[in-house]
């Protein structure tokens, strides 16, 4: 099994029950195909380096996938027709790092340090 981290972007006025649908949506596509969603991370709503089809800002949705390749040809074919999203990319990585949350807001990190000390 390959261990893959995919993100994509969707538009910027997509709402959050429509960020939940299209999680849920590529969650399946992993499922059906015989792989597995490790993690899901919504990094929110963030700056674009530069304008994408008119926009300024996207909202990033992350994956942690373990599966075949496959997979991440189903959803690179769903996601390439998919009007709401702006761009993806996936990586193909030796191992996870489940630990670390690099777009957690600066408070919820440092609360977390404190209850580890």
């Amino acid at each position: 099994m390959n261990l893959y981290e995919h993100t994509i972007i969707a538009r910027q006025d997509t709402s959050p029950s429509e960020i939940k649908q299209l999680t849920e949506k590529y969650s399946k596509i992993v499922e059906k195909n015989d792989g597995e969603v490790v993690k899901t991370e919504n990094w929110g709503l963030l700056n674009l380096s530069y304008l994408i089809k008119k926009n300024r800002k996207g909202s990033y949705i992350h994956f942690k996938i373990k599966g075949k390749g496959n997979v991440i040809d189903e959803l690179e074919k769903n996601e390439s027709i998919d009007k709401k999203l702006l761009r993806y990319l996936t990586v193909r990585v030796k191992k996870f790092d489940l630990d670390t949350n690099y777009f957690a807001k600066k408070d919820d990190v440092d609360k977390k340090e404190k209850n580890k000390n």
